[in-house]
């Protein structure tokens, strides 16, 4: 059986040749393909075509392959790459997503009809991911405004599907370096292919392997096209999924086709560097300056541990592979001098540190020139100026005397160089604010039923001070200081309490003071109201389907006095039905509701109960929560030999076993596991949510049950011709 395993497996029917495609999507076909029990060549039915295809499979082994084109012709017998360093940041949604897959290289292969494999070692599972992507011509490409810009396709031009994107891009705050890739394949595509290739690459990306969209940022083809990559912006810093553990502060390129035994044509190597030199240079970096980075995480080096990078690296460098290829990592470091040299003058290494109120501005230039320093502020007043004559930029503008706020700095040097610009928070004098002053609730209710007993106030002090909080009464009177504390600049908070207090209006007056003499004030009402109390909504969850569970509920409450009382439903805002209104004395109160309004029942959904009573002391409100829900919960069988059941809601739960029965809550929606023994006959599974909707009950026959069905069905069946 193991020497069968390294046969050939012919994978995939016949297929027709395609047709014109003008209007034709980019579509992708998933098949799982065998990997044991395998006796002899085993077909498995396939797309009607495909020009890409990528393999997936889990264990340690390996995977090679070759297809056939549509003309006849075989391909040489190449690896099913595992790029397990082409994903995104392993703290990212997108890595897990995918967590026992190896995930093999989008493999161009032109229009073909067949895929033969071979398995080397132990692979569990196998799966193709066939991309059929129809070539259109070749799509315009356009110049950025920014000088230098290399000519690119954009997104709309290589009709990038903009539906099948996960989610909006993320951004890094600063770009460091290039990771140079390969997307291996053939090298024998057309120029009007290049655009499908790209279509299919993000196909592939995004529904073979999970990601949220292409994972490079730029891609370039043998014949100097350059297309732009993952959405977001090519002049952003958006976060790729390329170079696992080093996608932050990069940018992705990957060339087209497979460079371990061919070099680049001239076409695709003077795009490239034009590429490189205008993106490097939008970041003001050095092509030429090695540096350490920290690696996020990945295979070869595991988060935190510092590598020494290029600013023009190869995949290879932060991972184990053999991309970009041999021949391209060789010429990496011709590459950059020749970025260094395309589109000077440039600057870099522009940035800006404040220390003891100083702003200081430095930069380093490619050639001596006049250069200007500037400061402005939010609105965009220039304040501040200076310059030089050099290839050094260094500057200091003292802000120690300015209003405290944002200014953006800017270091420029004539027409043809790229200005830097950058933001900073400066200014010696921090303003003595006192904001956002707010009691929640405004109105307390000390009566013992636990609901708004007491108040939250909350303020935002601008610069550290001394704030005293005094207690003042409907006249303005001063009955008391709650506290003298020294506070710290931002959001404060402090609860109080009126337990001895009567019922009233008051005031709290916030004064707040720093060391050199300022000081502002602010004032928050605040209430006392003890007319309504113990407002209780019984059951919490109302089921009005008039199955004789949870069909109705009492809203009840306690007046202190007389009150103008009203009792609604509300959804938010929107008062869904008002159950009470009227004048009311002291006492205990209540009042039944069926959940029907108009006769109609209310939607399934959360509601509050809301109790408002209007007295000589003011309005008081006090709410109950309330849960309408006249669904069942469903339960589903995952897996009758683990045992395993979901359930699409909180429910409590009785299994029955063998006869023996056992009840328990599950505090959320989920699978869980049968509790029955390794060997049993039969299990039933009742559920019953909060509101009493009982699930549909489920019956799962046991192991022992199982195999006499499983023999009984095989003697059964005649027996199967093989041939």
């Amino acid at each position: 059986m193991r020497a069968l395993r390294s046969l050939a497996l012919a994978a995939l029917a016949l297929l027709v040749v395609p047709a014109t495609a003008q209007a034709e999507e980019t579509t992708l076909v998933t098949r799982e393909l065998p990997v044991a029990g395998v006796r002899s060549l085993a077909a498995v039915r396939a797309p009607d075509r495909f020009d890409l295809v990528g393999l997936h499979w889990q264990g340690p082994g390996r995977v090679v392959f070759r297809t056939r084109s549509l003309t006849g012709r075989w391909s040489r017998w190449q690896a099913a790459a595992p790029e397990a360093e082409d994903l995104p940041d392993p703290r990212s949604a997108e890595s897990r997503r995918r967590v026992t897959w190896r995930l093999g290289n989008p493999y161009w292969t032109g229009p073909s009809d067949r895929l033969e494999y071979r398995l080397r070692g132990r692979v569990t599972r196998l799966r193709a991911h066939y991309v059929w992507s129809p070539v259109e011509g070749v799509p315009p490409s356009r110049e950025l405004a920014s000088a230098s810009s290399p000519l690119i396709v954009p997104r709309t031009s290589w009709r990038a599907s903009e539906s099948i994107r996960r989610a909006a891009p993320r951004y890094s705050p600063s770009l460091r370096f290039a990771v140079v890739h390969h997307t291996a394949g053939s090298n024998n595509y057309t120029k009007a292919q290049s655009a499908a290739i790209v279509r299919a690459i993000q196909v592939y990306h995004v529904r073979g392997n999970g990601w949220d969209d292409i994972g490079y940022n730029f891609l370039v083809d043998r014949y100097g096209q350059v297309f732009e990559g993952r959405f977001g912006g090519v002049e952003r810093n958006v976060i790729g999924a390329h170079a696992q553990g080093f996608n932050t502060s990069s940018v992705g390129v990957a060339l087209l086709g497979n460079y371990d035994s061919i070099g680049l044509t001239a076409s695709a190597r003077s795009a490239l560097v034009k590429l490189l030199a205008w993106r490097l240079d939008v970041a003001h970096v050095d092509p030429l300056e090695a540096f350490t980075w920290q690696s996020g995480g990945n295979p070869r080096f595991p988060a935190g541990v510092p590598v020494f990078l290029r600013p023009i690296s190869g995949h290879r460098d932060v991972g184990f592979t053999s991309c970009p290829g041999s021949v391209v990592y060789g010429q990496l470091n011709l590459l950059a001098r020749a970025v260094s040299i395309t589109g000077l003058p440039k600057l870099y290494a522009a940035a800006a540190t404040l220390a003891g109120g100083r702003l200081r501005v430095t930069g380093r230039l490619t050639s001596s020139m006049p250069w200007t320093v500037t400061v402005a502020d939010s609105a965009g007043t220039q304040l501040a100026t200076g310059g030089g004559l050099g290839t050094r930029v260094d500057w200091t503008w003292d802000a120690r005397l300015a209003p405290a706020g944002r200014y953006i700095w800017a270091i420029r040097g004539g027409p043809t160089l790229r200005p830097a610009t950058g933001v900073v928070n400066a200014g010696a004098g921090v303003a003595l604010t006192l904001s956002s002053v707010a009691a929640s609730p405004p109105v307390v209710s000390p009566n013992g039923d636990g609901f708004a007993d007491s108040t939250t106030i909350r303020y935002t002090l601008g610069a550290p001070a001394t704030v005293t909080a005094t207690l003042l009464d409907a006249e303005g009177v001063a009955l008391g200081t709650l506290f003298t504390e020294a506070k710290p600049a931002g959001a404060q908070s402090f609860r109080w309490l009126a337990e001895a207090l009567p019922d009233g209006t008051y005031t709290i007056l916030l004064a707040a003071k720093t060391l050199d003499g300022r000081e502002v004030t602010a004032t928050v009402p605040v209430s006392v109201n003890r007319t309504l109390s113990f407002v209780s909504s019984l059951p919490s969850y109302l089921s009005p389907n008039a199955d004789g569970r949870a069909d109705r509920l009492r809203v009840a409450f306690t007046l202190a006095a007389d009150a103008d009382v009203s009792v609604t439903v509300r959804s938010g805002a929107a008062v869904i039905a008002t159950l009470l209104a009227g004048r009311f004395p002291a006492g205990a109160r209540f009042v039944d509701w069926d959940g029907l309004v108009a006769g109609v029942p209310i939607p399934d959904g959360k509601y509050r109960m809301l109790v408002e009573a209007a007295s000589a002391s003011g309005r008081a409100t006090q709410y109950a929560k309330l849960v309408v829900d006249t669904a069942a919960p469903v339960l589903r069988l995952v897996s009758a030999r683990k045992r395993l059941v979901t359930l699409t809601e909180p429910a409590t739960v009785t299994t029955v076993v063998d006869g023996n029965r056992r009840t328990f809550a599950r505090r959320k929606a989920g699978a869980f596991r049968i509790p029955a023994p390794i060997t049993y006959r039969s299990a039933r599974v009742y559920a019953r949510d909060a509101a009493g909707n009982p699930a549909v009950p489920l019956s799962v026959r046991g192991p022992s049950t199982r195999r006499s069905a499983a023999r009984a069905a095989a003697a059964a069946r005649p027996a199967a011709r093989v041939g």
